[in-house]
């Protein structure tokens, strides 16, 4: 069953997901994200942004299966999975609340919130 906090969460990851894919493409927006340190993100973190989206698509896969909209992993994966995300989205409140750069604390830090609160309500579902 595909619960508000599982569409919520997946709509998020793909607005990171569309984000990591501009700052492949090298579009000036490095100051929302990888420490807000470089406008145009220089090679080696375009690479980081790119495995960036392939991880949110893996995310997303882990919380629909925890949320019961589908079966693709083994269902030991997903249960586990889903308070790993919840925790490494927690992890990354703190993390993106220390970051230097002013804009991505003010973005990424209400996004890793949402998305710990919604892996969270979706682990105890």
């Amino acid at each position: 069953m595909v619960t508000a906090a599982s569409v919520v969460a997946c709509l998020l990851l793909a607005g990171l997901a569309v984000l990591q894919l501009l700052l492949v493409a090298g579009r000036p927006l490095g100051r929302f994200a990888w420490g807000g340190q470089h406008d145009v993100l220089p090679r080696g973190l375009r690479v980081g942004s790119a495995v960036s989206v392939v991880l949110y698509a893996a995310f997303a896969v882990v919380i629909l299966q925890a949320a019961g909209a589908l079966v693709v992993l083994p269902e030991a994966v997903a249960d586990v999975g889903i308070w790993v995300l919840t925790g490494y989205f927690a992890l990354g409140v703190l993390m993106n609340g220390i970051s230097r750069s002013r804009p991505e604390r003010m973005l990424m830090t209400p996004v890793a919130l949402l998305l710990a609160g919604c892996c969270l309500v979706v682990a105890l579902g």
